[in-house]
């Protein structure tokens, strides 16, 4: 994934009140940070049964125990890493990395027992729990890696066309799977391990971010707007206004409201997906486009720093020395 943002906004913490029949009224606001060191990120992922917050970065996977607030700054060590998967119970991460492919690290030493060759460019992963397999995407070739990590092997590969970016389940049998440079999201058969249908995103300019709830499908797309989407058909029910610079999507059960965050304006849009409308949004800070949630308190952690103008026109913008941290959004 690509970190294009514009030069920082400050840290307002933002309120939100959602309102409707299947969204459940809430208010959320930023109630505190966690520092860490400088460096860029990617994925954020959370283990609920060891209370444990994994950030993977530039140069491994930062872990963070958020019942203690102690940081462990390089858990794993890896470059140009994506995203950390928890596995095993928890006892051990798969960590996507570009150069490599996958690692299996221990959890508590982040000792690498197992490295296997993926795709050209793994990025996003998840563990399919029916078989207990971990699908590795490829952003660059296509194709998805099937991952025992158990035994810390590829025991198989699906063939999906383009730049794979981000997967939803929706637990009865089908992954979805936003396409990023085909405009489309790639339709999955779980136990057929085989691409069935792909639906065409009218509208949406490389999506990234994916979600699946109350039975539909919410897209971030690059473009400013989320669609919601009927899986069984592909039709696009809505096309809502999001900020830009999106680069997750993520469905809160409790809340049953689809969170997506977007970087550059600092702000958190709320959406219902049974109603296919935007309830709410909220302020969170410049650079907050990833997310994890916690279940148990229904905390939504997001990273995010200070920027300063490029230094040349066009360029990115550049991170402030000292001002990485972790959002906590909760409901006040």
């Amino acid at each position: 994934m690509s970190a294009i943002f514009k030069l920082a906004f400050a840290l307002v913490c933002g309120t939100l009140t959602a309102s409707a029949a299947n969204a459940a009224a809430v208010d959320l606001a930023v109630s505190g940070e966690i520092a860490g060191p400088d460096g860029g990120w990617d994925y954020a992922t959370f283990d609920p049964s060891h209370r444990r917050l994994y950030l993977s970065r530039s140069d491994g996977v930062l872990a963070v125990d958020v019942d203690t607030g102690k940081v462990t700054p390089r858990l794993v060590a890896a470059q140009r890493t994506h995203i950390a998967v928890p596995v095993n119970e928890g006892r051990e991460l798969l960590v996507t990395s570009a150069p490599v492919g996958a690692l299996i690290a221990d959890a508590t030493t982040g000792v690498v027992r197992a490295t296997i060759k993926t795709g050209s460019k793994p990025d996003g992963a998840f563990l399919e729990p029916s078989s207990g397999l971990v699908w590795v995407l490829d952003n660059a070739g296509g194709g998805v890696a099937l991952i025992d990590p158990k035994a810390g092997a590829q025991v198989g590969a699906i063939a999906v066309p383009g730049a794979l970016e981000s997967a939803a389940l929706d637990g009865a049998g089908r992954a979805y799977i936003n396409v990023e440079d085909r405009n489309e999201i790639a339709v999955v058969d779980v136990a057929a391990r085989k691409l069935v249908a792909e639906y065409k995103l009218p509208g949406c300019e490389e999506p990234n971010g994916l979600a699946y709830g109350e039975g539909r499908l919410v897209a971030a797309c690059a473009n400013q707007v989320a669609e919601v989407v009927d899986p069984k058909s592909g039709k696009v029910l809505a096309k809502l206004p999001i900020g830009p610079r999106s680069d997750t999507a993520l469905y809160d059960p409790a809340r049953k409201v689809v969170y997506v965050p977007t970087a550059v304006d600092a702000k958190l849009t709320l959406i219902s997906p049974s109603e296919a409308r935007v309830v709410g949004t909220a302020t969170t800070h410049t650079g907050a486009r990833t997310q994890a949630l916690d279940p148990k308190t229904d905390t939504l952690y997001l990273p995010a720093a200070d920027y300063a103008p490029p230094a040349q026109a066009g360029g990115r913008p550049v991170p402030v020395p000292g001002t990485f941290r972790i959002l906590k959004v909760t409901a006040r």
